[in-house]
């Protein structure tokens, strides 16, 4: 709500009260009330406050509710049982976030609340109203005393009628104000999403066409490249066949990383649809598929069988060529190479977890591990694009999971994680 006020407030020899711990939020109020030529006083506690109003009685007073030794709702209750205080005005400022706040507040006798963060315009309105309509209060009625019961509890209430009134409307109008901030909030939300999903369609149509273009011409240089390897043999010597053997492997190491974004891309705004998926059997597949690819390397998986677990089943599938591809790779260099699949964990959240006995990494860089393009080892000790890691934790997290690795140098790795 943005009020714009025009009036002015005359506080004759009188005086605000106000009542602030929060440094920050003190200096604010009184900037505000300074601003506006209204006197005031800023106490950092209920307690002197108390004792400076027995004293000189203001016209108006301020408080904060949540505050050590003494909160707003008991500092307003003191005032109003003082005979020389009670028909002095309190506000109370809140953040409103249960009901019960208004129930505590009328126990009080409280004539108003402003909800937090306020708006300054607002809380002059506040002031405005409450010391124009001091002198129309009905004395005497205060002293009537109703007793209401809500959730469970039997609550008295001894404010009167125009105090539980002004209460009741301040709320209402917070409760009015949140709400119009909600639904420009969820306007806000909508159109942020409509631009969302044009702007995804436009990263699918770019990517498509991105790998489209680049895909041809490598596609064309490796095409010849072999042609020129299998037709011209004879006539070349051996630093030429080494030449073209390092433009064939760059134009795959090309290819593969293209595939690598494109697969990163897609794993953030893939839609998530999830079922019930036998891990065990789905890594089992996907070790025949990639020990072929590796030639020489001799590795044995342990899968345990019986691992299931709720996920997309393409998305996980992607995690475990990763992770056990991984575990082939970095595991390909030492004598008896052995890879296990298995879970740990007990209660509610179960832990999977792939552990190799391979080059392993320092855990004072694991900090880079799950990071684009951040690599542990160089491309000449192992070849990657460095974004494998990055697309598993992304599509981990988006099932609302976790995912850790320990390891040490030599010993191989482990890589834990939810789902």
């Amino acid at each position: 709500m943005n009020m714009q006020t025009s009036f002015q407030i005359s506080l004759g020899k009188g005086y605000i009260l106000a009542v602030e711990d929060s440094m920050v939020q003190a200096k604010k109020l009184k900037n505000f009330l300074d601003t506006n030529n209204l006197n005031s006083v800023i106490f950092s506690n209920a307690i002197d406050a108390f004792t400076a109003a027995i004293e000189n009685p203001p016209i108006l007073v301020i408080s904060d509710i949540v505050m050590p030794e003494m909160d707003g709702y008991e500092f307003c209750s003191k005032l109003k049982s003082h005979p020389v205080l009670r028909e002095i005005p309190v506000i109370l400022l809140t953040s409103l976030r249960d009901s019960l706040d208004i129930i505590k507040g009328l126990q009080a006798g409280a004539d108003n609340f402003i909800t937090k963060p306020y708006e300054e315009q607002y809380l002059l309105s506040r002031i405005h109203y409450l010391l124009a309509n001091r002198d129309m209060r009905s004395s005497g009625s205060a002293e009537m005393v109703m007793e209401i019961m809500f959730r469970g509890g039997k609550y008295k209430i001894n404010s009167d009628k125009k105090q539980i009134l002004d209460l009741l409307l301040s709320v209402y109008e917070a409760a009015v104000e949140r709400n119009d901030q909600l639904i420009s909030t969820q306007a806000e939300l909508q159109a942020s999403n409509e631009n969302l999903t044009a702007a995804n369609q436009e990263l699918d149509a770019f990517s498509a066409t991105v790998s489209h273009d680049l895909r041809s011409p490598l596609n064309i240089v490796a095409g010849y490249t072999q042609v020129i390897q299998e037709s011209y043999a004879d006539v070349l010597d051996a630093e030429a066949k080494d030449f073209l053997d390092r433009i064939l492997t760059s134009a795959f190491s090309m290819s593969k990383l293209i595939d690598d974004l494109l697969q990163f891309s897609r794993s953030g705004r893939t839609e998530i649809r999830t079922e019930f998926v036998n891990l065990s059997e789905m890594a089992s597949a996907i070790v025949e598929e990639i020990v072929p690819r590796d030639k020489g390397n001799k590795a044995v998986f342990n899968i345990q069988s019986g691992l299931l677990s709720k996920a997309d089943p393409n998305l996980i599938h992607v995690v475990l060529v990763n992770l056990l591809g991984n575990a082939l790779k970095y595991s390909g260099k030492v004598e008896n190479p052995v890879i296990t699949f298995d879970k740990t964990g007990s209660g509610r959240e179960t832990v999977f977890y792939i552990k190799d006995n391979g080059a392993g990494f320092n855990m004072a860089k694991a900090d880079k591990l799950f990071n684009p393009f951040q690599r542990l080892h160089s491309n000449q000790e192992f070849v990657g694009t460095g974004v494998g890691l990055a697309t598993v934790r992304r599509i981990i997290e988006r099932h609302g999971g976790r995912i850790w690795a320990e390891s040490e140098p030599g010993k191989g790795a482990t890589f834990f994680f939810t789902l």
